[in-house]
């Protein structure tokens, strides 16, 4: 038994190390002059108030500010999302860029913590950082709000958290998203919407034994990550006929159930398709023509 512990304690050990969170330094943070316009827009792009909206406890609040709280159901438990505001107790107001960055990017808390990854950090880490802080300071412009940070309803959340570190080795990629040089400007900005603020692949494509994305199937639809139903695919939307064409899509992201396209404004996705159609009219036709162009 004694050799065993002695045995043990290594590995232990090398287990602790490798599950270290790993944050991005000063270094990495840019010289950047804010534009709150585009914070504003990816804001919208990445539907952040479809989870931090506020809880009903929040007396006078309206759905629309960012201030969490309301319960966010995953397979492991209740997250309770945090206040987005700048109420420098409760929100983020106190937080420096460098500890936005590490949070959006790389799943870390400013107090050092991994994050469970139902914050899709591992699609925001493909983002600009500049785009983070654009989103920061559209963040920072909102009224405060005085919404105490609500503990998740997890068993054995430390060690859960710990295991995130581990677990990042094989599911958090931080290789920065690329422009291809063969594709349209359009279909440039509708890939990087899609794959880094919009994170369309945390729902729509299926993971692998270790719950990572299995980037062989991207799109490919799966297993809803509430634990309930699927997901469908978004490949060959324009050869399956569900529309005739990318402008028509377009349509569908823009106007939803009002111009009759009830099933894309339906469901969860329907927050979804209300955030986007909040963003400029380019925009939303880059995502439709991104989107149509997956086979």
């Amino acid at each position: 038994m004694i050799a065993l512990a002695l045995l043990a304690v290594p590995g232990l050990a090398a287990l602790w190390l490798l599950s270290m969170p790993r944050p991005l330094t000063a270094a990495d943070v840019p010289r950047h002059t804010a534009d709150i316009a585009n914070g504003e827009r990816l804001y919208h792009a990445g539907g952040c108030i479809s989870c931090h909206q506020p809880s009903s406890e929040l007396a006078g609040v309206e759905a629309t500010v960012p201030a969490g709280g309301a319960p966010l159901h995953t397979p492991i438990g209740t997250l309770y999302p945090l206040n987005l505001t700048p109420d420098a107790e409760t929100g983020i107001g106190s937080w420096t860029d460098l500890q936005f960055l590490n949070a959006v990017m790389r799943g870390i808390s400013p107090e050092g913590e991994h994050l469970i990854p139902a914050l899709p950090y591992t699609s925001y880490a493909r983002m600009k950082p500049e785009d983070v802080l654009d989103i920061r300071a559209y963040l920072a412009s909102l009224p405060p709000v005085r919404s105490p940070e609500r503990a998740a309803d997890i068993t054995a959340l430390p060690l859960i958290r710990r295991g995130v570190g581990l677990w990042k080795w094989v599911g958090l990629d931080t290789t920065p998203w690329k422009p291809d040089p063969t594709q349209s400007e359009s279909w440039n900005r509708g890939s990087y919407l899609v794959n880094g603020p919009g994170h369309c692949q945390e729902c729509h494509t299926p993971r692998n034994i270790f719950m990572a994305l299995d980037t062989s199937k991207a799109f490919a639809g799966g297993p809803h990550p509430e634990g309930k139903g699927r997901v469908p695919s978004l490949l060959g939307l324009i050869e399956r006929g569900r529309y005739s064409d990318a402008a028509d899509l377009a349509s569908a992201l823009q106007y939803g159930g009002a111009m009759g396209y009830d099933k894309l404004s339906s469901g969860g996705m329907g927050q979804v398709q209300r955030n986007i159609a909040m963003l400029p009219e380019s925009d939303i036709q880059a995502i439709a023509d991104y989107i149509a162009s997956l086979k």
